[in-house]
Order: C-alpha cells, then sequence, then structure tokens
C-alpha cells in the first residue's frame, strides 16, 4: 500500500484525531473513508444522499412550477428567465443550450 504525508495544524489534527475515536477507527482508516465520500465511492454514502436530496429538490420545484404556470403563466415565465440569468452568471447554464 502507498503510503502520503500530510500536514495539519494542531486544530485540525486534534479533530481528526477526536473523529476517528468517535468511530472506533484508526486515523489513517478515517481518513481514506473521508477520500472514498469525498470522490464519490461510497456506496449508499455521502453522494448518495446528495443526489437523493437533489432528486427533491428538483421534483419540489417542478410541482410548484406547474402549479404557477398553471394559474399565472407570465409569473412562471420571468420566474424562469431570472432563473436562467442566475445561472448564466455562476457559469452553471450553457449558452448553447439556453435558447436566449
Amino acid at each position: 500500500m502507498a503510503r502520503i504525508t500530510i500536514r495539519l495544524d494542531d486544530d485540525h489534527y486534534e479533530r481528526l484525531l477526536d473523529d476517528a475515536r468517535v468511530r472506533g477507527m484508526a486515523p489513517s482508516t478515517h481518513i481514506r473513508e473521508i477520500l472514498q465520500r469525498y470522490e464519490g465511492t461510497d456506496p449508499g454514502g455521502y453522494h448518495d444522499r446528495l443526489d437523493e436530496i437533489h432528486a427533491t429538490g428538483i421534483q419540489t420545484l417542478a410541482i410548484v412550477a406547474k402549479s404557477i404556470g398553471s394559474r399565472t403563466p407570465e409569473v412562471l415565465e420571468e420566474g424562469l428567465a431570472e432563473a436562467r440569468r442566475l445561472l448564466r452568471e455562476r457559469g452553471l447554464l450553457n449558452p448553447a443550450q439556453d435558447g436566449q
């Protein structure tokens, strides 16, 4: 197994040791688990939970959009335009797919 050396400030190191101790594992094992979560290789873990949160948020927004669109389509269009503007500002909307 390969080795790596990292330097942590004292507070980070103590927090790492405390977290590992609470979980009943060696600090090196705890660090490996953190890296697996960060990389998204933990089945049923961190990334799966984020996907679930994203899916719930999307479903909720779809219901709200449908409701608003059926009552006041102009408000829905204004909201979508504002959402596109915010996404463009943050570089999260591909201009080629934007249609604006």
